[in-house]
């Protein structure tokens, strides 16, 4: 089993903290006695198998109902639902306190609760300085000191990501140390010593399928280093007022790629389902004849599992009720590779033949194939579930519309990536074993698309086909029938409607070819967890402020939810939505998520953006314990207006 499987890591920490308590007891992880522990290989193994889960959370474990994402505010798997904080999908009820601009500087001290924590870096850091007590092979020290540099590399990338400048730490801490009085090291600072500490990884795990089962090996270290210095390099270029130079990491981010081309490709085995069902396998064995993972959690039954699917299937409303916005479905080609509106401007666009307007879901219709794999339309996949399948004999559920309602998806757009479709899955409660993918190939090819372009300014031909169009191939589009959907460098689509709110709302000009750049990332990636990294590198935070709607409620709608119509076999509760009490309406009939917002900032759907918000605020009380430590910009003031 390779770690691509989830590494014997879930294996091996689950082995780890289940058969040996009694050295967690003796030797806690954090304090193990080092006269006695690092003798011998088996040490190092065993106290890095505990960090492992720390950072590959895949869909979380137990109950999988805890927070992940720290600072942001999102529970459950953070696969699945950390794009509930951007702009693909809204939840049910109210938005979080920092969507509304509620949000204050905490006023307690660091904890995994505002993500200003060092715990897991203390013992990544007390790995580093001391694995070389133990008396092994100088190639094998370097093993497993990249497996903890590739650790530290991603720790302090997720907290220059929240937070810019932070303490670079090189040992651990103690309560009499120096460096709790230390300032914020400059972000270029921090930055470089994490590039340091990916390249030491890179140089020092093994070839894949030369590691030992269940390990990190080079092809997991240079797919971090090219997710990394992506949104470094992008960061720095599109952020100016940080007087950075983007040129390095995107640089070494197109290293990183070229080390890793042509040794995965697109997953296929399912044909045209391809794409929903890489991320509906479970069991420890789920990706091991899928050639486009590179790193994936798998789960061990009756040893190590997750509630996940039990949930998400359930769509409960403590683990998730959420929609997926009009915003996110608009940027769904068409299937001639077209999107929605192909001319004109706001109030007169010409639309493209193939669109069939909006209601009744029919919007799903004619569209990029990869829409009706991640979106549910009626009449499919957990419409027709019941009895342990689906099958369209069990009559239609309509998706629940409520902003809210338990259940509800809020939009009347129902997320269907990650539903798996099995009863087995869902009986086994905690013992679930829903596997995640963590790294995959078609995301190493968006890197690469991005990168280039961003280095180049623009992409070759070849480039795209390798790229954007082998992706585009995967999903389903039909080249021979609509020569159009493949994208040709230099006749990109005209795409009227996205590149007003693009002109409007930020602060540079995005090319058309950079724009399908982009959509292609949020179409492929979509409820993967990237959307909100991507609007923060892309300084493109004020498109939080693009109104956030579900569907059109047209009178047909209205007649569907009336509360006396149902599709399901043997009756079943009939779908009921009433304007003004379960969904509130624009002007042009659409669906206002958060319409009851209690925050002032947000008004009918339309959420509020300041420029400070790129980076979240230091807790007061560090601060008043350590005064050489400063506030990001904007949140002192921020603060004292709310």
């Amino acid at each position: 089993m390779k770690l691509k499987h989830y590494i014997a890591a879930v294996g091996l920490a689950a082995t780890f903290v289940a058969c040996n308590d009694d050295f967690m007891e003796r030797y806690p992880l954090d304090v193990p006695t080092d006269e006695t522990f690092w003798t011998s290989e088996s040490d190092l193994k065993l106290f890095l198998n505990k960090l492992y889960p720390t950072w590959l959370q895949g869909h979380g474990s137990g109950w999988s109902d805890s927070k992940y994402l720290y600072p942001l505010p999102v529970t459950g798997s953070p696969l699945a639902y950390g794009d509930v904080y951007s702009d693909n999908a809204v939840r049910t009820g109210n938005e979080y306190t920092e969507l509304g601009e509620a949000n204050k500087i905490p006023t307690g001290s660091g904890s995994d609760s505002n993500g200003w924590s060092w715990g897991d870096l203390r013992n990544v850091n007390y790995f580093l300085t001391h694995y070389t007590l133990a008396d092994l092979p100088a190639e094998t020290l370097a093993q497993y000191a990249g497996e903890a540099y590739f650790f530290k590399a991603w720790e302090y990338y997720r907290k220059v990501l929240f937070f810019g400048d932070v303490p670079w730490l090189t040992r651990e801490l103690n309560t009499d140390s120096e460096e709790l009085q230390m300032a914020r090291t400059p972000r270029a600072e921090v930055m470089d010593s994490v590039l340091m500490c990916i390249n030491r990884a890179v140089e020092g795990l093994p070839e894949k399928g030369s590691e030992e089962s269940g390990r990190l090996n080079k092809d997991m270290a240079n797919f971090l280093k090219a997710r990394i210095c992506l949104f470094e390099g992008t960061y720095r270029k599109y952020h100016k007022d940080l007087g950075l130079d983007p040129t390095k990491f995107l640089q070494e981010c197109e290293t990183a790629c070229e080390a890793l081309l042509g040794k995965y490709s697109l997953y296929t085995g399912d044909g045209a389902t391809s794409y929903y069902k890489m991320f509906t396998v479970k069991g420890p064995n789920a990706y091991s004849s899928n050639p486009e993972i590179i790193l994936g959690r798998t789960y061990i039954e009756n040893e190590y599992g997750n509630a996940f699917q039990r949930y998400y299937d359930q769509n409960n409303s403590n683990r998730q009720s959420m929609g997926a916005t009009r915003g996110l479905i608009e940027e769904y080609l068409c299937e001639d590779g077209r999107p929605i509106y192909i001319g004109g401007t706001e109030g007169s666009y010409e639309v493209n033949p193939l669109f069939k307007g909006y209601g009744m879901w029919k919007e799903l219709d004619n569209r990029d194939p990869r829409l009706t794999q991640t979106v549910c339309r009626p009449g499919e996949y957990v419409t027709i579930w019941g009895n342990g399948e689906v099958n369209p004999d069990n009559g239609i559920q309509y998706p629940t519309i409520s902003y809210n309602t338990s259940g509800s998806t809020v939009t009347g757009y129902r997320f269907i990536k990650h539903w798996m479709g099995d009863q087995e899955e869902i009986d086994a409660v905690t013992n679930g074993t829903q596997a995640a993918v963590e790294f995959r190939y078609g995301e190493l090819l968006l890197i690469y698309a991005e990168v280039e372009y961003e280095l180049n300014g623009t992409l070759t031909q070849d480039q795209v086909d390798k790229t954007i169009n082998a992706l585009r191939e995967r999903a389903g589009f039909d080249f021979d029938k609509y020569p159009t959907a493949r994208l040709i460098v230099g006749q990109e689509p005209a795409d009227p409607r996205l590149d007003k709110i693009y002109s409007e709302k930020l602060d540079y000009t995005v090319s058309p070819l950079l724009r399908e750049i982009r959509r292609e990332r949020r179409i492929e990636l979509a409820m993967e967890n990237h959307r909100y990294e991507d609007l923060m590198r892309w300084k493109a935070g004020n498109l939080f402020t693009v109104p956030l709607r579900g569907m059109q409620f047209t009178e047909e709608m209205q007649a569907l939810y009336d509360g006396s119509h149902t599709d399901r076999k043997n009756g079943g509760a009939a779908a009921t939505a009433v304007i003004g009490k379960d969904v509130f309406i624009d002007d042009e009939g659409f669906i206002i998520c958060y319409p009851k917002s209690p925050y002032k900032q947000t008004v009918n759907g339309v959420l509020p953006w300041h420029d400070y918000r790129y980076l979240w605020p230091i807790p007061a009380e560090e601060i008043r314990l350590n005064p050489n430590l400063e506030q990001n910009p904007g949140w002192i003031e921020a603060d004292a207006d709310k």
